[in-house]
């Protein structure tokens, strides 16, 4: 049976919360709203201190911080949001930290697997844009998973305790209102969407506003030449126009930024951070291009070099604070190497098939025929986590870039299929590159790892105040 993880706080204090709640009839809503009360009244330096406390189980300092930070943005800007806003986000922290507990313990004890803290699914490929370099531009569009699909697949996650999702596509608004609907069914998940950001309208932010519980990440290349020279001429002003509208509306929301060799170091400015905090912006996720989907190369995926400035210049933007920011393949030591393989989150495609990763596009289950459950405990996905770390320099997370034998070697041995035309690309035709791309930045981010992050350095200071 699998190593079970330590919850953040012990699970027996959760399944007694949980009783004297049912007990009393008073919904765990209630405790969230009161905290979050006293959260907004104590002083950033004991709100760290008890932060501190909570998180002891999480296992990295890095991951430690980062949650600190989210605690400390629901301090400062939950007010701004709508009523419904500020309803969803007490309904996911009670969820979370209660219901989702006891219920991903009982997973865990009945499967001996871990479940996900979240999973990516992408209901359509549809999409009102054609960006070059769009990961997921090689995938069939087809009819979709259907609606009623993807809520199947939220009662899943609702069933194992994960309370977090993240809408993916294609575009997820071409679904239209019954969209915004299945979301407003569930308003215990926290949902995040991936969007280009061109189809919220005003009635659109209202409508998500009433909801409460969807969170935009608007997809931005730069400012506007380069947002407009990927993604079409005029689609920076109609992000503006819908960030515009979020804000108005009291819409959480942020951006997302695809580092390639071209922006790579204008996304880590501080006039870049700077103005989509202005916007309204409250979220960043930077992603680095691997060479998968529309017309895959190297040619795009910054060097080495560029991808260590832009670790360096991010973590000066998050000390500078305001905004909460992550880079999923220089986080590596955030959150102790690859999610993939459901060791944190796991990818469905829009025609079903069950991926680790969202740019890993290779299967073995398709959800017409197997659950999450059992997809989790499958040869492939066992596979890759069994492999987890890949490498003890967690600086190289990848299983495609960084350590892209590993990729070759699972799909070998458990004869996972590629989910599309053209996917397996990353392990033949690409593979000679990937492998001299992973060893020139391996030789640069072993020096980093050695001179930062061995346990002989000096403990990093407390991260700078906000208030």
């Amino acid at each position: 049976m699998a190593a079970r993880a330590r919850p953040f706080v012990p699970c027996a204090t959760w399944n007694k919360i949980s009783a004297m709640s049912e007990k009393s009839g008073l919904p765990l809503q209630a405790g969230a709203r009161a905290a979050l009360m006293a959260l907004r009244l104590t002083p950033e330096r004991v709100v760290r201190g008890a932060a501190a406390w909570l998180l002891r189980g999480v296992r990295h300092a890095e991951g430690r911080r980062f949650l600190t930070e989210i605690v400390l943005l629901a301090r400062r800007d939950l007010s701004r949001g709508s009523p419904a806003t500020r309803a969803a986000v007490l309904n996911f922290i009670a969820n979370f930290l209660v219901k989702g507990e006891i219920r991903r313990a009982r997973f865990r004890e009945a499967t001996g697997v871990a479940p996900p803290v979240f999973f990516v699914i992408s209901p359509t490929m549809r999409c009102n844009l054609h960006c070059y370099g769009c990961y997921a531009g090689k995938y069939a569009v087809g009819p979709g998973l259907g609606l009623d699909v993807v809520e199947r697949l939220v009662r899943e996650a609702e069933e194992m305790g994960v309370f977090f999702l993240t809408i993916s596509g294609g575009e997820p608004f071409v679904m239209g209102d019954e969209f915004i609907e299945m979301m407003a069914r569930h308003r215990g998940i926290a949902f995040q969407i991936y969007t280009n950001g061109t189809l919220i309208t005003r009635r659109v932010a209202e409508r998500l506003a009433a909801t409460g519980n969807a969170y935009p990440c608007i997809s931005v290349e730069g400012f506007e030449e380069q947002t407009d020279q990927r993604r079409g001429t005029g689609t920076f002003a109609r992000i503006l126009q819908a960030m515009a509208e979020l804000r108005k509306a009291g819409v959480v929301f942020g951006f997302s930024a695809t580092a390639t060799r071209e922006n790579n170091d204008l996304i880590v400015s501080r006039p870049f951070v700077d103005f989509y905090k202005q916007q309204g912006c409250r979220l960043g996720w930077y992603f680095h291009y691997v060479p998968v989907g529309r017309e895959p190369g190297m040619s795009l995926m910054p060097t080495p070099e560029q991808r260590l400035f832009r670790r360096t210049e991010l973590a000066k933007r998050r000390q500078e604070g305001g905004i909460l920011l992550a880079d999923f393949w220089n986080d590596g030591p955030l959150v102790g190497g690859c999610l993939a393989g459901g060791r944190s989150y796991l990818h469905v495609s829009a025609n079903g098939d069950i991926e680790p990763c969202v740019f890993a596009h290779f299967a073995v289950d398709n959800i017409a025929t197997t659950t999450i459950a059992e997809a989790l405990r499958s040869p492939f996905m066992s596979e890759i986590r069994r492999r987890q770390p890949y490498n003890k320099n967690l600086l190289r997370p990848c299983m495609i870039i960084d350590s892209p034998h590993v990729l070759r070697e699972v799909v070998e041995a458990t004869g996972a299929r590629p989910s599309h035309p053209g996917a397996e690309a990353v392990i033949t035709s690409l593979a000679p590159e990937l492998d001299a791309y992973a060893r020139a930045y391996g030789a640069l981010a072993d020096r980093v790892w050695e001179s930062d992050y061995m346990p002989c350095r000096q403990p990093e200071g407390e991260p700078h105040s906000t208030e």
